[in-house]
């Protein structure tokens, strides 16, 4: 139930504490890993979910789809409204934190609501491409634990960006969660200013992952229940 809300970032958070945090010893911007990595895993962990959830959406829905008509978008989003429930639940574990090791938001925590839209936003979007190519190309149900693996350790969820050389951390800007996850912290924590640079460059990916999902949804869904 809602208790494992919790315990899937919390002991997330302390696995890649002992083996990040304390034996390869990755630097965390100055400040505790625990709350430095969990503040990371808060999002992510919610994005993740939506997207296992919404991937698979259309074609658990199968039965429903071919013998309803409703619009199918309505599928694929349910997994990031339902996400956020989720989230709020999980960011309980996170104040506790901040009052712990003793961290006062800054002027930036005005920032955090809509971060919170822009990770809804990136997971919709991927979650409308993921959920439309799988009724097509069934195989797509196997790599989506794989993408969200393998998007997982390109994102700095465990390490800082500040980790990367200058010259290489364009890069991280293609990814759209970089951005996020590196305001949210700052929002949250407000030990270090918002990279509003990379941020907008998130932004911007992620309205055209959206934009193109519900595109290429909206062009595909007619023959959704001919072929799920």
């Amino acid at each position: 139930g809602g208790l494992w809300a919790i315990i899937q970032p919390v002991f997330t958070m302390i696995v890649f504490t002992i083996f990040f945090g304390k034996l390869a010893k990755v630097p965390s911007d100055g400040i505790p890993y625990p709350i430095f990595v969990y503040a990371g895993l808060l999002p992510w962990t919610y994005f993740s979910n939506v997207l296992s959830i919404s991937g698979n959406s259309l074609v658990g829905s199968a039965r429903l789809i071919t013998k309803v008509y409703f619009p199918r978008l309505i599928v694929p989003a349910v997994g990031p409204i339902a996400g956020i429930v989720d989230f709020c639940i999980a960011m309980t574990v996170l104040v506790c934190m901040m009052i712990y090791y003793q961290f006062t938001p800054s002027i930036n925590i005005l920032l955090f609501p809509m971060l919170i839209f822009l990770t809804f936003l990136c997971a919709l979007g991927t979650g409308l491409w993921l959920s439309a190519l799988n009724v097509k190309y069934r195989d797509i149900r196997f790599t989506i634990p794989f993408l969200t693996q393998l998007w997982l350790f390109v994102t700095p969820v465990i390490y800082p960006v500040s980790m990367a050389n200058e010259k290489y951390r364009w890069l991280f800007a293609i990814n759209p969660m970089s951005g996020v996850i590196k305001a949210f912290r700052s929002s949250l924590l407000g030990h270090m200013p918002i990279d509003w640079n990379l941020l907008g460059i998130s932004s911007v990916i992620i309205v055209i992952i959206l934009i193109s999902g519900l595109y290429y949804f909206r062009r595909v869904e007619k023959h959704f229940s001919d072929v799920v």
